[in-house]
């Protein structure tokens, strides 16, 4: 081993530039050449290189997004455009690939492994769905917007006497809504593991309202059977609320854009160093996360074949704790 190259891919996530800059530090100090690779897997079907060293990755671990970049690449879905990749790659002598992202991202990576060239995948994801880590990196700063976002939304629903519905990222899974509707004290959540209706959640805001609370808070993944809008299109037409006043928010992509947090940044420093030592050890085709506070890894193969259940006892207390 003595060329790394390291990429970013899917949406971007607070403290992916703590793991590069983790990457090529920790690859420097273990006597390797360590090429950024720039617009994801596109950079890698453009050979789209630049070798980087210590001072090139200075100033950034406090940065949101990544340096490296990322891009959408449908060429990289087909063997051609794969086997393209690894000529790159092995034509500029890289050895092997460190891929920071999340499910799509190691989905790719998986399919770079099965044709035979080292990857090592990091764990980075706001949804926060990878299986094989407890926790990913970018969540904790996405949550940190989140929960400023329904703390200041209370206030001008108080004052108005209104039901926010606020619409939170998370397509395909509710870790960012069920927990910050938790730490929140939202009154409902919609996540999209659970089917609730609407008539569900408008007997908990309505609930809100007659014992005298001048606020209700609703959190909703996007990705849930009815998002915040089409659940206040639900109560109008079928009149299931009297009291507030309800409206919509979407945050979108300012969950991404935000600063990373401490959290962020030693998990990101963490994860991006221990993917060099396992990629110099040999032990290729993983993802390297946290699990149960340790560090771990798990073959890309489970990573992609499996789905992360949310927690069992965070659904029971978002149902007890919210009155």
């Amino acid at each position: 081993m003595k060329n790394l190259a390291v990429l970013t891919s899917g949406g971007d996530a607070p403290g992916m530039n703590a793991a590069i800059r983790a990457v090529v530090r920790t690859g420097v100090a273990r006597g390797l050449n360590v090429w950024g690779v720039y617009q994801g897997y596109s950079g890698l079907i453009e050979g789209n290189f630049k070798r980087l060293g210590a001072r090139d990755v200075g100033s950034i671990i406090q940065r949101g997004g990544t340096v490296l970049g990322s891009a959408r690449c449908l060429e990289f879905e087909t063997v051609e455009g794969r086997e393209l990749a690894i000529r790159r790659m092995r034509g500029a002598g890289i050895d092997g690939l460190i891929v920071i992202g999340g499910n799509g991202s190691q989905t790719g990576s998986n399919e770079l492994h099965k044709m035979g060239f080292p990857v090592v995948g990091v764990a980075s994801t706001i949804d926060n769905d990878l299986f094989g880590s407890d926790i990913t990196i970018g969540v904790d700063s996405a949550l940190s917007v989140v929960l400023n976002a329904i703390d200041n939304l209370k206030v001008t629903a108080s004052s108005h006497r209104r039901a926010l519905l606020v619409e939170v990222m998370g397509r395909k899974c509710g870790y960012l809504a069920l927990m910050a509707g938790i730490a929140g004290g939202a009154e409902a959540i919609a996540l999209p593991e659970v089917d609730v209706e609407p008539e569900q959640i408008a007997a908990r805001i309505q609930d809100a309202y007659d014992r005298g609370k001048p606020h209700a808070i609703v959190v909703v993944a996007e990705g849930a059977k009815y998002n915040a809008e089409g659940l206040c299109q639900q109560f109008r037409e079928k009149k299931l609320l009297h009291g507030y006043e309800f409206r919509s928010t979407v945050l979108g992509y300012i969950q991404r854009g935000a600063t990373p947090t401490c959290a962020d940044r030693l998990l990101g420093t963490r994860l991006g160093s221990a993917a060099v030592d396992e990629m110099i050890k040999g032990n290729t085709g993983v993802v390297v996360g946290i699990t149960k506070s340790e560090l771990s890894t798990t073959p890309l193969a489970t990573v992609v074949a499996s789905r992360k259940p949310l927690d069992p006892w965070c659904l029971e207390a978002a149902d007890m704790l919210a009155s």
